[in-house]
C-alpha cells in the first residue's frame, strides 16, 4: 500500500502521534495511527460520522476515565 493513499489528519500535529485516513471506495474508510502503521481500523461513513458525532458531544469523555 502507497503512503500516497493515506491523507494526514490536519488535527495532527508535527510529532509521532499523528491520524491518518485512507478511502478505498465511498463505502470503506481506512484508519490508522502513526505509531502503529500496519495496524488499520476499517469502517464505513456512517459509523465514522456517528463516533465523531458522540465523541464532540461528550458522550464518550467517560472512557478516559480511571
Amino acid at each position: 500500500m502507497s503512503t500516497r493513499d493515506w491523507q494526514k489528519s490536519s488535527f495532527s500535529g508535527e510529532g509521532n502521534a499523528c491520524l491518518y485516513v485512507s478511502a478505498l471506495d465511498s463505502a470503506t474508510i481506512r484508519l490508522r495511527e502513526s505509531d502503529e502503521p500496519d495496524t488499520i481500523l476499517t469502517t464505513n461513513p456512517t459509523a465514522l460520522s456517528a463516533l465523531i458525532r458522540s465523541a464532540k458531544a461528550g458522550r464518550l469523555d467517560h472512557l478516559g476515565e480511571a
